[in-house]
Formats: structure tokens, C-alpha cells, sequence
């Protein structure tokens, strides 16, 4: 998108102006390049996993049954999005890279997104504040460099660059609009599907009410039958759509619902009981933006056309702090012990982003360069704290090589036999994405379906002693079953582990990276056989899940070559006195 040019009389000055979106790519390229160059997101918590993933991809393309994990389980119960882009890229630069790419790809939506969706409510210079404030976002550096949640960096900004076209559609019925955004929505929902379920209406119902109180604005003439009509519209062929897009999903979701015992998560706790909790969950990702709260209640409340925004940003942030407040809990019933909440603080700091950008507008119109270089600071302390926090108080220990554990499981014939690692934390995922042989233990705790481990409230065997009771009782049902499962290697990195092999009668047979890991082997154990507790997913399910979702990207990207916005300069938008300023409000051409 080009930058738009300024109205005749406007002012001059560079701080009086809207900052250009190719200046704001730019940004985002110096500031998050490097760091991706250095692969810093490699370390952060769930990268492994969506290299995982992506790795069964690049071989198996229409083939979604992985039985590197849990001794089989279906990759259509998580979108494949983001995943299928890393596959593809995989086979030019690795898979290293490639989620580098991927995720640097994520990163330069985000800023288009914010721009768009502020437009709604502010000017086009508040809207370029807020997407400069996207690049340096608190808890988009959280998410990137410490919760590795590619899926969600992804889903937010594609909802984000749908919802102005969802709100011109139901003010305006422009068939454009409505193409474009369904389109958008579709890929955003192949990405994530908790941002599909949460995200977007929390995104979305603030658009709606606006689009709403916007009926008469700017020349239009729409009724409010009209405009809640056309929603409506817009709505059910999203959702009709979405349904066609992850038809496999719902399927793998209809067969294997999720029953198993709720695992513990520390954004679920209260963030008040816990000084690194409240740390890690809220101050670090918020920064700097906690300084604009109180303007965030004052400007929401105060102003009627932003009310639908504030309260969105103020629900969403509620459920960010976890289980601090009982909103949550009581909201939300069961789920709450299924979902985790870091991400609806990611949420609500980009709802919160146009407030920021006026709170800007107003800073720099009243101090000049002086807030400008202030705000500056407080944006890159903010996202240098959120980058430095994982390097001080890591949340688990990476400083070990997997190499030696993968060349012995691709050797000698051990691949007919499945391993178990312990202690080995999200590499567990770096082990099954290079390793030929298959695994009992897995990191995508909705997949699992053996009976050893969904009756137990833990996650990963190779975490067991961090669940207590249930983590350990779990390993030990394992551990009884070697026999039906081929369970005969096991790879040791904690000696925590040590007592109850050697008494399951397990004994040590070799050393590996200088000793840190340690082989563990019985004997007598059968080679591994196909087990059945999964369904795995029909060839027309394959080829639907190798085409549909990476295909509403593509056709996403095609319209908006195609269909490109163009825009002309128009009247301004007769905003409130607190929000107007004399800059032109850009309008679609009709």
C-alpha cells in the first residue's frame, strides 16, 4: 500500500504529518530483521513445534497423519497455515529460515493491519502512530521471541486487514469490500483457530457497532436494517466459508473432542499470587503502554464513537490477566482450563493502538520533538525488555545438542523401535522433526489420545516432573506399557529420572553431547506395531487440507493485487471535536 498524499494547507512540519507505510515497513525490517537473522524466535517456547509440523509437510503434503508422535495422531486437529508457508520455503533455505521468514512475513502484516483497522476510528496520522507502535509492541515481542505463537502473530493482523473491509460492507455494500474480507477471513482462520473463535469477535464487534453509529456519516443514507443486514451476510458466508476452509478440522474435532484432564498453565493463575507472574504475563508485555491507561479510560469512555473500542480493548485485556479477576472463569466455564490467555493480552494491546496513536497526536501537537524522542524511547525500551526477558529468565533450558539423539535414532534399524526423551523441554519437537523413528510423547497437547496420558491433568512426559503427581504418574503408566507400545530407547536428560528407570528395569547404555544425555534401553521389547487410537484422515481430507487452507492465502494475495484499493481524497469524516483533525479521511474510490 503506498502512502497517501496530504491535502493542500495541511501542515508541513514531519511531525505534523501521517508517517508513511513504507517508512513503517522499514522500520520493522531494521528493528526485527536483524534479530531474526540471529534466530533469536528459535529459542521461544512453541518455534520447535511449528517446525514440527512443518517438517511432516514438506514430505507428506496430503498426507496429515503424523506417527512421529504419541504413536500417530492427525495434524488436521491444528490450522496449517503458517505451517504449510515454512514447508514450502523448507525446501530453499531449511526449516530454520524458512520460520524465520514466515514469522518476519507475520511481522510486516501486523503494522498494515493496526494502520487499517485504527482508520476506523482516527485520522490517517493517528492510524501511522499506532502502526509504528505495532512494530515495537511489547507483546508482540512476547509472542515472537519468548512464546514462539506463530499462529497467533499470524491470524491477528489477516483479521486486522479484514475488518475495514467488513465495515465498509455493511455501510456501504461494496462488493469489493465483501470479496476481499471474506477472503482475508479464510486465511486468518486456516492460521489459528482459537483467533478464529475468540480473536475475531472480540475484534469484530467493536467494527460492527461502529459501522452501525457510522450509518449516516460521511454522505451515506444506510439504515440500520441495512447495515445489520449486510453484517449478517457478511457473517454467515464467513462462517460458511471458514466451515468449507477447515472442513478436516471439524471433522478430526467431531471424532476425537477434547476430554482429556485439564494441564495446569501459569497464564490461568493469578498474576497478583506471584511476583514473576505478574512480571512475565503483564508488565513486561504491556511496557510503556501501562503509562497510557488512564488516558486509554478517560478518552474511551469520554468520546461515544470510541466507546465500542475501549470496551472491546477493556474486555480483552480482562482476559488477558488470566485468572487475576473471576470474568474469565466465569465467562468462559470449562474452557477456561483448556485455553491459554497471553494471547488476549496481545489482543487487546492492538485494540488499544488507535487510543495510543491519538495519545500521540496530542503529546506531539502540544510538545513537538521533544514527545516525539520521548515516545521513541518508551516504544524501544518497551520492546527491547520484552526481547531481553527470555535471555535473563529463561523458561526452559536450550543449552543442549540433539544431534547425537537423532543420527542414533536414523541408524542401524533403531527407528523400528519408538524413544521417549526426558528433560528435554520443547526440543523434544527439534528431536521428532529430524528423527526418522516415532515417539509415545509429543508437544501438541490436543493430540494426545493415549489413555496413559489424557487421564492425567499433565502435559508432556518429557516435562513429568514439573506436573508432580500427575506428571510422574502418567510417565509411570508409560513405562508399564513399553512392551505394547515398542518403547525401547530412552533418552535422559535430567538425572532427576535415573531412580524410577533403573526400577522399571531400564538400564544406561551410552553417553551422548559430553555426557548431558544419557541412553536408556530395555531389552526384550518388540518393535513398534501400528496402534489405533486415532482416526486418521481420508485421502479427499488430505487433498482438502493441502489445498483449501494455503489456497485462501494465495487467493488473498492475488484480489488484493487485482482488486487493489483506490482511494481518492475526500471530505473528512465529521468526527467528534476530541478525535477530528484537519487531515483528509482517505475513502475507497467508488
Amino acid at each position: 500500500m503506498s502512502s497517501p498524499s496530504l491535502a493542500p494547507g495541511s501542515q508541513t512540519s514531519g511531525l505534523g504529518r501521517a508517517v508513511p507505510l513504507s517508512w513503517i515497513l522499514l522500520l520493522a525490517l531494521l528493528v526485527h530483521g536483524p534479530l531474526l537473522l540471529m534466530q533469536l524466535p528459535n529459542d521461544s517456547y512453541d518455534a520447535h513445534l511449528h517446525q514440527f509440523f512443518a517438517a511432516h509437510y514438506a514430505q507428506h503434503w496430503f498426507n496429515p497423519w503424523n506417527e512421529k508422535w504419541f504413536t500417530g495422531f492427525s495434524q488436521t486437529t491444528y490450522p496449517p497455515l503458517e505451517q504449510q508457508w515454512i514447508a514450502v520455503f523448507s525446501h530453499v533455505m531449511g526449516l530454520k529460515l524458512a520460520y524465520m521468514l514466515v514469522q518476519f512475513i507475520a511481522i510486516l502484516l501486523l503494522p498494515i493491519g493496526v494502520y487499517r483497522y485504527a482508520r476506523i476510528w482516527v485520522s490517517e496520522r493517528a492510524a501511522s502512530y499506532a502502526a509504528v507502535a505495532s512494530v515495537l509492541l511489547g507483546t508482540l515481542s512476547f509472542l515472537v521471541y519468548q512464546a514462539g505463537q506463530l499462529s497467533v502473530t499470524w491470524a491477528a493482523p489477516l483479521y486486522l486487514n479484514a475488518l475495514p473491509y467488513f465495515y465498509e460492507w455493511s455501510r456501504e455494500a461494496k462488493w469489493r469490500s465483501l470479496l476481499k474480507g471474506l477472503v482475508l477471513v479464510f486465511a486468518a482462520a486456516a492460521a489459528h483457530h482459537v483467533t478464529l473463535i475468540f480473536g475475531s469477535v472480540l475484534f469484530a464487534l467493536p467494527v460492527l457497532i461502529t459501522a452501525i453509529m457510522d450509518r449516516k456519516r460521511d454522505g451515506a443514507h444506510a439504515s440500520l436494517p441495512g447495515v445489520t443486514g449486510r453484517a449478517v451476510v457478511f457473517i454467515a458466508l464467513a462462517l460458511a466459508g471458514v466451515a468449507v476452509v477447515l472442513f478436516p478440522y471439524w471433522i478430526a474435532l467431531y471424532q476425537n473432542p477434547i476430554k482429556q484432564m485439564p494441564i495446569p498453565h501459569a497464564s490461568r493463575e493469578n498474576f497478583l499470587s506471584s511476583a514473576f507472574y505478574g512480571l512475565n504475563y503483564f508488565i513486561i508485555p504491556w511496557g510503556a503502554m501501562l503509562l497510557a491507561m488512564p488516558y486509554f479510560f478517560v478518552k474511551g469512555l469520554s468520546d461515544s464513537r470510541l466507546r465500542p473500542l475501549f470496551f472491546g480493548f477493556w474486555l480483552t485485556m480482562i482476559f488477558g490477566l488470566g485468572g487475576t479477576t473471576p470474568l474469565p472463569r466465569l465467562l468462559l466455564g470449562r474452557a477456561f482450563e483448556v485455553l491459554t490467555f497471553e494471547r488476549f493480552t496481545f489482543w487487546a494491546s492492538l485494540m488499544a493502538l488507535p487510543l495510543l496513536g491519538l495519545l500521540a497526536v496530542t503529546l506531539i501537537d502540544r510538545y513537538g520533538r521533544k514527545a516525539a524522542l520521548t515516545l521513541a524511547a518508551l516504544a524501544g525500551f518497551t520492546m527491547a525488555m520484552a526481547v531481553a526477558w527470555p535471555i535473563y529468565h529463561p523458561m526452559h533450558d536450550l543449552s543442549f545438542n540433539t544431534a547425537e539423539v537423532v543420527s542414533f535414532l536414523n541408524r542401524d534399524g533403531h527407528d523400528k523401535f519408538r524413544y521417549l526423551t526426558l528433560g528435554f523441554g520443547s526440543k523434544i519437537s527439534e528431536v521428532g522433526a529430524y528423527a526418522n523413528a516415532s515417539s509415545v510423547d509429543g508437544e501438541y497437547n490436543s493430540a494426545r489420545l493415549l489413555p496413559e496420558m489424557t487421564q492425567y491433568g499433565s502435559a508432556q512426559l518429557t516435562n513429568s516432573k514439573y506436573y508432580g503427581t500427575n506428571g510422574m504418574e502418567s510417565l509411570r503408566a508409560v513405562l508399564k506399557h513399553a512392551d505394547q507400545y515398542g518403547l525401547k530407547w530412552i533418552f535422559v536428560r535430567d538425572p532427576y529420572y535415573e531412580p524410577l528407570l533403573a526400577f522399571a528395569g531400564w538400564r544406561k547404555q551410552e553417553v551422548y553431547d559430553r555426557g548431558n544425555i544419557s541412553l536408556w534401553v530395555k531389552d526384550g521389547i518388540p518393535p513398534a506395531r501400528k496402534t489405533y487410537f486415532g482416526t486418521p484422515p481420508t485421502a479427499m481430507e488430505g487433498i482438502l487440507w493441502g489445498t483449501l487452507p494455503i489456497g485462501s492465502s494465495i487467493l488473498a494475495l492475488v484480489l488484493a493485487i487485482i482488486l487493489r484499493d483506490k482511494r481518492r481524497l475526500a471530505p473528512p469524516l465529521q468526527f467528534p471535536s476530541s478525535v477530528a483533525e484537519s487531515e483528509p479521511v482517505l475513502r475507497e474510490a467508488q
